[in-house]
C-alpha cells in the first residue's frame, strides 16, 4: 500500500508531503485546487511520461517520492528480489523516487538503486492501479471492453498460452512462406548441382589420386629411358664384365685388407670400403628389381593421359586445381542432399502448420469457454450495481462470440461487446448507443470497482469516476468503495459529499496565492474539519449551520 508521498516543484505544488492510511481515502477541494495533482505526481513515479513544463515555475528540476508497504511473497515483493533491488534492512518497504530536469533529462531510483523507465513501469501495476476519470470514454471501445473482461477472469496463463501457440503458429507460416518464395530458385540450383554430382560421380576421382596418376603418367612415358638407363647403372655397379664399381671396390678392400697387419692405421678405410661394397650390393639387388618391374604399356599410358587431361579439363570447369576436385565433389554432393532435404521439409511444413493451427484453436476455444463464463458471471453483477446505482431496470450482457476459423490474433478469435438496456422493453444494444453520460459513468464505476475487487492490486486510485452522479446514488457509490477498501486500499479524488463522508481518511486539496505566485496544498482534516469540508461540499461557498449539521449527520452515519 501506499504509505507517504512528497511532491516538490511538480506543476503548482512548491512541497507537498502527504501520509497515507489503510482503507479508504477520499480527496476533495474546490473545482481548480488540484484535486488530481497527487495522482499525477504518483503517476510520475510510476514511469509515466516526464514533461518539463510539468516543473514548477522558478525551480530547474521537480521531485516525487513515493513509499509503499510491500507484502511477503506478494507479486511486487517477488519483483523487487527477482530484479535484486529488494531492500535487505527493509524488505516490506519500496521507495520510487523520479527527478526531472528543466532540460528534459529524467532520472529514476527504486529503493536507491539507479532503474530505468522501463523497470518503473513493470513495478508500477504490482502496485497501484489507478481508473481515471475520463475511464468510461474507453468503455465503448472493443479492445478495452476485452481487456476489462479478462483482467476480471484472471486466465493470465491461458492468455499467455495463447499467444505462444500463436507466435508458434505465426513463426511456421512465416517461415513456411519464406520457403515457398525459395523453392524456384532452390530448384533451379538443385538441377544445376544434381548435374555436377552426377558428372563428378561418373568421373569418380579419389583423394590423392591425382597426383598418382602424374606420376604414373611421367614414369609411362618415361618408361623405355628409365629402363635403359637403370640397366647402365646396374653394369656400372655390379653387372658389368670389366671394371664395375662393385669389383673395383672389392680388390681395393682385398689388398687393403692386406695391408693392416703393416699398417693399423688402415682400419677406418677398410671398414669404410667393406660398407660401400655391402651397399654397392644392395643397391644393385634394388636397382635389379626395379629394371624387371618396369613394363613399356602403350594402352596403360593411353588410359592414364586420358584420365589426366578429364580431370584438368573438369578442375578447369569448376575453376579449381584439379587436385580439389574430390573435395568439391563432396561439398556439392553434401549441397544437393540438403536441398534436396529442404523440399522434403518443405512438403512436411504444411502439416506442422496444419498442426500449429489446430493446438491454437484449440487453446483459443478455451479460452473462450473461460470469457463466457466469466461474461455470464461479470455482467450478473454489474446489472445487480446497476440498479443499486439508480437504474432499477438497467441489465447488462457482457457477449463473447467465438468465431472458431476467425483471422487469428494472440489475443484469440473472439468478439466481446458489453450491451445494455436501462428502460423496460428496450432490447439489449451495445453500450455506446444506448447510454447516457450520466448512466454510462455509473456503469463504468460499477465495472471498475467491481474488477478492481479481482486485482491483486494492493492500491486502488480513482480520480473523479463519479462524474454524473448525485443524490442516494451517490451514497452507494461511496458505499462500494468503502467496501472496496475493506481488502485494499482506496484513494478517491471526489466531488461528492456522500462518497467523501463514507472514508476513513479524508484530504482536503487547496490553492493558495500570494499575489506572485500560487501554489497548491493539501492537508489531512480531523473530524471537525471534516465536518466543515463535507458541509462546503454539500452548500457551496455558504457554510450555515445547517449544511453543517447535515454534514455531522451523514459523517456520524458513515461512521
Amino acid at each position: 500500500m501506499l504509505m507517504h508521498l512528497q511532491v516538490r516543484n511538480f506543476a503548482v505544488v512548491r512541497q507537498l508531503t502527504v501520509d497515507f492510511t489503510t482503507g479508504m481515502t477520499a480527496i476533495t477541494g474546490e473545482t481548480g485546487a488540484g484535486k488530481s495533482i497527487a495522482l499525477d505526481a504518483l503517476g510520475l513515479c510510476l514511469g509515466n511520461r516526464a514533461e518539463s513544463d510539468a516543473i514548477r515555475a522558478e525551480a530547474d528540476k521537480a521531485e516525487v517520492i513515493a513509499s509503499f508497504q510491500v507484502n511477503s511473497a506478494s507479486p511486487a515483493e517477488r519483483w523487487l528480489n527477482d530484479s535484486e533491488l529488494l531492500d535487505e534492512e527493509e524488505p516490506d518497504h519500496c521507495v520510487l523516487r523520479r527527478l526531472i530536469t528543466r532540460e528534459g533529462r529524467s532520472k529514476a531510483w527504486i529503493n536507491g538503486y539507479p532503474v530505468t523507465v522501463s523497470q518503473l513501469k513493470q513495478l508500477a501495476p504490482l502496485l497501484v492501479n489507478i481508473h481515471g476519470q475520463h475511464e468510461h470514454q474507453l468503455l465503448t471501445k472493443p479492445e478495452h471492453q476485452l481487456e476489462l473482461l479478462d483482467a476480471y477472469a484472471r486466465h493470465a496463463d491461458l492468455l499467455a498460452e495463447v499467444a505462444n501457440r500463436y507466435q508458434n503458429w505465426y513463426q511456421l507460416r512465416k517461415q513456411q512462406k519464406l520457403a515457398q518464395q525459395q523453392q524456384e530458385e532452390r530448384q533451379a540450383r538443385a538441377q544445376l548441382v544434381r548435374y555436377q554430382v552426377e558428372e563428378l560421380n561418373q568421373f569418380a576421382l579419389q583423394e590423392n589420386e591425382y597426383s598418382q596418376l602424374e606420376q604414373q603418367h611421367k614414369r609411362l612415358s618415361n618408361s623405355s629411358e628409365l629402363q635403359e638407363d637403370s640397366q647402365f647403372a646396374l653394369n656400372a655397379l655390379f653387372e658389368g664384365e670389366h671394371n664395375n664399381a662393385y669389383g673395383l671396390v672389392q680388390n681395393a678392400l682385398q689388398r687393403l685388407e692386406q695391408q693392416l697387419s703393416n699398417d693399423t692405421q688402415l682400419e677406418p678405410v677398410v671398414k669404410l670400403l667393406a660398407e660401400a661394397s655391402v651397399q654397392i650390393e644392395e643397391a644393385a639387388r634394388e636397382l635389379r628389381l626395379y629394371s624387371d618391374a618396369i613394363e613399356i604399356d602403350d594402352d596403360l599410358l593411353v588410359q592414364t593421359e586420358r584420365r589426366v587431361t578429364q580431370a584438368v579439363q573438369l578442375a578447369r570447369k569448376h575453376q579449381l586445381d584439379p587436385e580439389q576436385l574430390p573435395q568439391l565433389h563432396q561439398q556439392l554432393s553434401q549441397e544437393l542432399e540438403d536441398l534436396e532435404n529442404a523440399e522434403a521439409e518443405l512438403a512436411e511444413s504444411d502439416q506442422k502448420v496444419q498442426t500449429a493451427a489446430q493446438h491454437y484453436r484449440q487453446a483459443a476455444a478455451k479460452l473462450a469457454k473461460q470469457r463466457q463464463r466469466a461474461a455470464t458471471e461479470l455482467s450478473e453483477q454489474i446489472s445487480t450495481s446497476m440498479r443499486a446505482l439508480n437504474m432499477p431496470h438497467g441489465r447488462f450482457v457482457i457477449a463473447v462470440e467465438h468465431q472458431e476459423q476467425a483471422t487469428a490474433t494472440k489475443l484469440g478469435t473472439d468478439i466481446v461487446s458489453f450491451q445494455v438496456t436501462t428502460n423496460p422493453g428496450q432490447p439489449l444494444q451495445a453500450l455506446a448507443k444506448v447510454a447516457s453520460g450520466g448512466e454510462l459513468s455509473r456503469i463504468s464505476l460499477a465495472i471498475q470497482v467491481i474488477t478492481a475487487a479481482q486485482m491483486t492490486t494492493p492500491t486502488l486510485m480513482f480520480d473523479e469516476v463519479d462524474v454524473g452522479v448525485s443524490g442516494a446514488t451517490a451514497a452507494t457509490v461511496g458505499k462500494l468503495l468503502r467496501q472496496l477498501g475493506k481488502d485494499n486500499q482506496v484513494i478517491c479524488v471526489t466531488h461528492l459529499p456522500q462518497v467523501a463522508a463514507l472514508a476513513h481518511q479524508q484530504l482536503r486539496v487547496d490553492k493558495v496565492t500570494d499575489g506572485e505566485s500560487t501554489e497548491t496544498k493539501m492537508t489531512a482534516l480531523d473530524h471537525d474539519h471534516r465536518v466543515i469540508e463535507l458541509a462546503r461540499l454539500l452548500g457551496g461557498d455558504s457554510i450555515t449551520a445547517a449544511t453543517k449539521a447535515n454534514a455531522a449527520e451523514l459523517l456520524a452515519t458513515a461512521s
